[in-house]
């Protein structure tokens, strides 16, 4: 019997797309979560990441830890250091860490964060492997349904979006989860790479909404970056469902 699979943020949007795919390729799978619920045919454990409460539990005996669960920003850097504290305890897994592109060219507090994440991540001594992805496509309806109570939809002027699906960003992961480390994975992107405005607008035709898109320049380093397209990944467009797919199902 193989191993089993320790999943962070196993509830959330990623993790569980994520925990079907691991147990259709047959693997034992713990879920972590803070509270106690769990999907059907894994094992929960309960813990906490910021306090460190419940990882030597979850960690022991695991082959593979998938790092999926996120806060906001400079939280992620203490629950990864607890969570590779008790990985280093607990054995030597292969932990496999979820970042975003862009997150060493982009000045966002958030990126940051997650660009130091992998550093200790590589730093660890525990077999790793990085998979950094472009932004899913819930990202950019929230962007939108945001605003909802808005006359229009405020986009950042100048900048582009490569949304990824994040059922396709799952099946990526549950593979490289079943395979040996890999240090810094290729990036991966959505199929398209469109204007912001461009997507707003697509979102609004999905909701039969009659609303005008702005498309606005944002200053800052950071919306430099991203007018510059830092955060993309053409070459790696791996994705196949379209924003205008999702919005479809």
């Amino acid at each position: 019997m193989k191993n089993p699979i320790l999943v962070t943020g196993g509830t959330g949007r990623l993790g569980r797309a994520l925990v079907p795919q691991l147990l259709s390729a047959g693997h034992p799978v713990r879920v972590l979560s803070r509270r106690p619920a769990t999907a059907p045919d894994t094992q929960g454990f309960r813990g906490d990441l910021l306090t460190g409460e419940g990882l030597d539990e979850a960690v022991a005996g695991a082959s593979v830890i998938v790092h999926c669960a996120t806060g906001n920003g400079r939280s992620d850097i203490k629950a990864t250091r607890n969570l590779l504290h008790a990985a280093l305890r607990g054995g030597r897994p292969h932990l496999l860490y979820v970042s975003i592109v862009g997150v060493d060219r982009v000045g966002l507090s958030y990126y940051r964060a997650k660009l130091a994440c992998e550093r200790l991540v590589a730093d660890s001594g525990l077999p790793w492997t990085v998979q950094r992805t472009t932004q899913f496509h819930e990202l950019i309806v929230w962007m939108c349904t945001s605003q909802r109570w808005l006359p229009a939809i405020v986009m950042p002027g100048g900048v582009s979006f490569q949304p990824v699906d994040t059922g396709e960003v799952a099946v990526r992961l549950a593979a490289l989860a079943g395979a040996p480390p890999a240090g810094r994975a290729p990036d991966m992107g959505g199929p398209e790479v469109r204007r912001a405005a461009d997507l707003a607008r697509a979102y609004l035709r999905s909701r039969g909404a009659r609303r005008p898109v702005l498309p606005v320049p944002m200053p800052g380093v950071a919306m430099r970056a991203y007018r510059a397209g830092e955060h993309l990944a053409p070459e790696h467009a791996d994705g196949r469902i379209t924003f205008d797919q999702f919005l479809a199902a």
